[in-house]
């Protein structure tokens, strides 16, 4: 699989990562309801044996729990990936989720993802929300100590737009944007990816197929069996009506797409992604083994221009 320089940084990158929100499993704010930690595991290291080089994962999913079974998916693995992070998410004892960019907190959020994921440095340390907006300084100068102290190579941020990119960028550089990118939230192409492209920052589009909406799997009746606990019942707009519709309509023409050159709808969305020239790569979540047997042609798979603008198209007929 071929891989691209994320951002200023010596990572090369393959054009799918392993996304593992998912694997933090249930009983948090966004779980995304139970999980067997033997599917993660064996999941994780399918990815590995297709050439997938990067695993991203986050403290608050599974409140640590996601962390911690990335470590156990490496444990003894030769060819390890690296490992991207992310902090300004804490929680209590009560599994509250709070918000922090304070130089202490970022300071004992990095110590702790440390001894979860059981490694000495992070490959790259991400600021996942810009909040409390007022301290994205501090924040970011936080984590420009830990890479100086060699906790951390690099450092980027998620969930950012261009204008809180450009107050930080003084302060040290960024190395990579994490945003939400897909067919149905399209909208970072607006200010936020020019931004990156211009400045050499890396873009990791997460949900590159809509928290599994795009895959071609999802219909009314598996929506209704989501467990009661799976953040996407209830907090996910393109879940609920009137998206839905159009959502699961865009699925259909995805699949059309797909079908010409044997790929699948999911193949079709995260290709879609990975067309945009800021774009470095796409993560791709996966529960069991051989979800992302179905996803990796897209690494290396392109639209064709007919393609882009049908999808184009409809997308402007039918906006969300």
């Amino acid at each position: 699989m071929q891989t691209r320089r994320l951002g200023n940084s010596d990572l090369h990158v393959t054009p799918i990562g392993f996304g593992a929100w998912a694997i933090g499993g249930g009983g948090w704010a966004f779980g995304w309801g139970g999980q067997d930690d033997a599917h993660s595991v064996a999941a994780i290291r399918e990815a590995i044996d297709l050439g997938i080089n990067w695993i991203d994962t986050a403290a608050v999913y599974g409140l640590g729990h996601s962390e911690e079974v990335v470590a156990k998916a490496l444990d003894g693995v030769a060819n390890r990936p690296f490992v991207f992070t992310k902090c300004a998410r804490v929680w209590d004892e009560n599994r509250q989720i709070g918000k922090s960019l304070k130089a202490e907190s970022i300071r004992r959020e990095c110590e702790a993802s440390l001894r979860r994921l059981k490694v000495d440095v992070i490959d790259l340390y991400q600021i996942h929300w810009p909040e409390p907006p007022e301290d994205i300084e501090e924040g970011w100068q936080a984590v420009q100590a830990l890479k100086a102290e060699g906790k951390i190579r690099w450092a980027g941020v998620s969930n950012f737009d261009a204008a809180q990119m450009e107050r930080i960028a003084k302060l040290g550089p960024i190395t990579s944007l994490q945003p939400p990118y897909s067919m149905v939230r399209p909208e970072v192409e607006e200010s936020i990816l020019p931004y990156c492209l211009a400045n050499g920052i890396g873009v990791i589009a997460y949900s590159p197929m809509a928290s599994g909406l795009l895959t071609g799997a999802m219909t009314r009746e598996r929506l209704a069996a989501l467990p009661a606990d799976d953040w996407r019942r209830e907090k996910n707009r393109h879940y609920q009506e009137p998206l839905l519709t159009r959502n699961l309509n865009l699925v259909e023409l995805l699949k059309d797409v797909g079908g010409r050159h044997g790929r699948s709808p999911g193949e079709v969305a995260v290709a879609w992604v990975l067309r945009h020239p800021a774009v470095t790569g796409a993560i791709v979540g996966a529960r069991r083994p051989g979800q992302l047997r179905e996803l990796i042609g897209a690494a290396d798979w392109r639209l064709t221009h007919d393609e882009v603008a049908g999808i184009d198209g409809f997308l402007a007929a039918n906006p969300g």
